[in-house]
């Protein structure tokens, strides 16, 4: 089963979201950082995406705690 998607506690740099998606994927947060670097020099809403997904996914205190973001 793979892990929930939630922003964790440790190896975070800004907000914890690159770590989330490389854990849920299955490879390291400094990977899916440089994807993430090189993917915003190409056209699109990168930065809007991360910042969805910053505001979105609950940090790993709050899943365990069973409360939400609203």
């Amino acid at each position: 089963m793979a892990a929930a998607l939630v922003r964790p506690r440790n190896n975070r740099m800004i907000a914890g979201v690159c770590a989330g998606l490389a854990r849920r994927f299955g490879t390291t947060p400094a990977t899916m950082r440089v994807l993430f670097v090189v993917s915003c020099l190409l056209p699109g809403p990168q930065f809007l995406v991360y910042l969805a997904l910053w505001i979105f996914l609950p940090s790993e205190e709050k899943a365990a705690t069973g409360a939400t973001a609203w």
